[in-house]
């Protein structure tokens, strides 16, 4: 039933982001997917840990852990923002870097039209924690009488105590005009509506770790209300100085071993981390309306206190789950349709176990399988504070818009404390490709939680509607760079200036870009390569240039995969599909995770129900397993028949989605084995939903007809040996399957059968290798499965082929 106190839905519609590792959005995003751990040592621009380490936590003064999440160095442009380069000293980085993180969000959300967009009712309403990193530095310069008092205590002479003094204040900024707004939290929002002339509300929130979300539940309001059209959200710390480090240390709440590990059986405790991330929401409404474009929706919003407790500071997991209860209320769906969950997550133990105790009494136990993956990006860039919010969101938002499911890093096994074997929640470990039917959009939920009992949660959803979508994040694992030119020369000389500009982080990015839109396939020469990161970049485009321009008119394939190739195609294309004991876990997942088309078809396919409790994209992308058995066990399970032959039928259909998003198109199509079935889709014969039914069908009954154990060999010897081999043993179990080439042949049959020949095949010097396969195709073990395999096939509709496929039986192109 629908709530009729639902507030209007949210658009996010501009994304910014900056962390430990990276400088942008996009470099955050591919930081996330590739798995980085962007904790590091502390750089001597914050603290110096021969002062202040000590790895006994009671020592006075001082802290057990010098490591923790650190941005890079930003240059800030002063001349740009209007700011009086005298005046730098005497302001927070916080109030420089949200400047610039809050124009990247702005002009995001304004798709090009950043200049003239009308301001005056947009807001800028962030999480911000009140004391400021500045704000200790002009402290400290107040100590004066005690450093006076001190050191007159200890018999110094006068002027030698001035001299003291003043020697001590010269280190600290002195204070001038700008150092009262300079050190001001709210000042933040402050600076940003000052320079980017907004004419809405700005202020700050602080709810301690949950300052980010305090501050768009705020936004959210003010768009609830009409008060605001825009509002600029989420959170700011750059606060990792030595006091934020003591404080922690002696709460104590920092991991004694120097790194976050949520919901690990090795957690034992967090780590300081700095950032800032911002998002610009709008109602849906407007912004369908006016073109915006959209990566997520904001449904529901959801806060509590603790209220009495044992502790202002002690999670309580019944005060997170009302916070949980009340998100998916107001956002009008069940927990039960949320597929991932970023948690809180700060890897104490007493914060993961409060945390998915709460969880459980919302999501409940698994009826089945667990279904929603949890993970915190704490585990990437430790605990950002009144950041924290904010980095979740991007991550939630990055996977809902790029249907990803994002994984935590750092959980070789689950704090078994947990149980979370029987929960509703699985430990996303690994990137995987967020696959779901078309019954409900994808959903997730991210929470955040503060000192003194503060909890939220936000309940999003993936955008369907009409407004344009964002063009995704390039966060490839590596990046094809194509080249032509008129001849060898011409692409040995972009080659070598490609190579002088791939220094600059995310030139990789750029270049291949840039080469996908000036690439010209009839050039007459061209080049590709792959590479993984500008290092790798600028090393094989120097050497392949050097290689070119020796011999601009020799074509070659290099040993690193790279290619240069001169003059017109020859010849036609063909496409030959594979058949079973192809298939692996995980098979397309990268290309899924990379392109929309590609993971169309197992979208698709999770509206089939074939029954076993599971979907096919559930057997091919199994939940990560922490041990070698359950890996095992998920290879078994897609070794069986009736799941293999439709899991290699989606994954080629994936392929050919993009292979046609190419324009690359066969002039004749073939298959091995049960690869004849794809052929025939692809010609045009099958639709797509009757090759995965067939597919299916055909498995189920293959492995109902395997009455007894079956096997395959693949023997290295030309076909007519091998026959002359079974004769000689004597076996009429046992039959040759394939002749793949030459000097190979695949036999098939009872897998008592197989040994037999398996040995006189030894006794023969002849090779063989026994084929990972769940029974004996092509043989008479299966053969039962004909004929219900032929009444199933009666009730599907085939079209006529539009492109020849020829048959693995006859040699030649089936007939109509």
């Amino acid at each position: 039933m629908s709530n009729p106190t639902a507030h209007p839905r949210i658009a996010v519609v501009g994304v910014s982001a900056l962390f430990p590792g990276s400088t942008s959005s996009e470099g955050f995003w591919s930081d996330i997917l590739a798995a980085k751990d962007l904790l590091s040592d502390t750089p001597p621009t914050h603290w110096l840990p021969e002062d202040y380490y000590d790895p006994d936590p009671s020592a006075p003064d001082k802290t057990y852990a010098k490591r923790g999440g650190f941005l890079p160095n930003i240059d800030f442009d002063a001349l740009h923002w209007g700011v009086p380069p005298s005046i730098i000293e005497a302001t927070d980085t916080s109030q420089l870097l949200a400047l610039i993180v809050a124009e990247q969000v702005l002009r995001d959300a304004a798709n090009g039209q950043f200049e003239t967009m009308d301001r005056s009712r947009i807001s800028c309403i962030l999480g911000v924690t009140s004391g400021q990193e500045l704000l200790g530095t002009m402290v400290s310069r107040l100590q004066k009488p005690i450093w006076q008092k001190s050191l007159r205590e200890h018999g110094l002479a006068e002027a030698d105590v001035e001299a003291v003094c003043q020697r001590i204040a010269d280190h600290y900024v002195p204070w001038q005009e700008s150092s009262f707004p300079g050190l001001l939290g709210n000042v933040v929002a402050g600076r940003i509506a000052n320079r980017l002339d907004l004419g809405g509300t700005n202020c700050v929130t602080d709810a301690a770790c949950a300052s980010t979300f305090s501050a768009l539940s705020m936004a959210v309001r003010e768009l609830y209300m009409g008060d605001s059209d825009l509002v600029i959200t989420g959170g700011v710390d750059t606060l990792n100085d030595i006091f934020m480090f003591m404080c922690f240390s002696k709460t104590p709440a920092l991991s004694m071993s120097g790194d976050c590990r949520p919901f690990s059986d090795q957690a034992d405790g967090t780590m300081l981390g700095e950032g800032l991330g911002m998002v610009a929401l709008k109602r849906l409404d407007d912004a369908e309306r006016d073109g915006d474009r959209v990566y997520a929706v904001l449904s529901g919003v959801g806060s509590s206190s603790d209220g009495r407790s044992k502790s202002v500071y002690a999670p309580v997991s019944e005060g997170q789950a009302k916070a949980l209860r009340r998100a998916y209320k107001n956002a009008d769906f069940s927990a039960a349709t949320v597929e991932l969950i970023e948690a809180h997550g700060t890897g104490t133990k007493a914060g993961d176990a409060a945390e998915f105790g709460g969880l459980s009494l919302v999501f409940g136990d698994a009826v089945e399988r667990p279904w929603c993956a949890l993970g915190s990006v704490k585990s990437q860039v430790g605990h950002t504070k009144a950041a924290a919010g904010a980095a979740g969101l991007f991550k939630v938002v990055m996977a809902l818009h790029h249907k990803v499911l994002p994984p935590t890093i750092k959980v070789e096994r689950p704090n078994p404390k947990l149980g979370i074997e029987e929960s509703a929640f699985y430990l996303n470990t690994e990137a995987r490709p967020w696959i779901r039917g078309s019954d409900h959009p994808r959903r997730a939920g991210v929470s955040s939680f503060g000192f003194g009992g503060s909890n939220f949660h936000l309940a999003l959803e993936e955008y369907q509607g009409s407004s344009p979508r964002p063009g995704r994040l390039r966060s490839l694992p590596v990046e094809l760079v194509a080249i032509s030119g008129a001849d060898g020369a011409a692409v040995a000389a972009e080659a070598l200036s490609l190579a002088q500009k791939s220094s600059a982080p995310g030139a990789l990015q750029a270049i291949a870009w840039q080469c996908a839109q000036d690439f010209d396939p009839i050039a007459g020469a061209r080049l590709a390569l792959v590479a993984e990161d500008e290092a790798d970049l600028a090393s094989k485009l120097e050497r392949l240039a050097a290689v070119i321009a020796k011999a601009p008119e020799v074509p070659f394939v290099h040993p690193d995969g790279s290619a240069f190739g001169l003059g017109a195609h020859d010849g036609d294309i063909a496409f030959i599909f594979p058949g079973q004991g192809s298939q692996y876990v995980a098979m397309g997942a990268d290309l899924a995770m990379a392109f929309d088309r590609a993971r169309g078809p197992w979208d698709r396919a999770a509206d089939l129900d074939f029954g076993g409790g599971a979907r096919i994209d559930q057997i091919v992308y199994p939940a990560p397993r922490f041990s070698d058995e359950e890996r095992a066990a998920d290879e078994a399970t897609l070794r069986q028949t009736q799941w293999a032959q439709p899991a290699i039928g989606a994954t080629s259909l994936s392929m050919l989605a993009m292979l046609d998003a190419l324009g690359v198109r066969p002039a004749a199509l073939a298959g091995h084995s049960f690869g004849e079935i794809t052929a025939l889709y692809a010609a045009g014969v099958l639709s797509e939903r009757s090759l995965l039914e067939v597919a299916r069908r055909r498995g189920e009954l293959m492995a109902a007809a395997s009455e007894l154990p079956g096997a395959m060999s693949a023997v290295s010897a030309p076909v007519a040996k091998t026959r002359e081999l079974l004769k000689k043993s004597g076996r009429d179990d046992v039959v040759i399957a394939n002749h793949n080439a030459p000097n190979q042949v695949v036999i098939s049959g009872t897998a008592i059968g197989i040994d037999a020949v398996e040995e006189l095949l030894g006794s023969e010097d002849i090779g063989f290798k026994r084929l990972d396969v769940a029974t004996a195709f092509h043989s008479p073990v299966v053969a039962a499965s004909e004929a219900p395999f032929a009444e199933f096939l009666a009730d599907i509709s085939f079209a006529d082929a539009e492109t020849p496929v020829w048959s693995g039986e006859s040699a030649s192109p089936y007939e109509a």
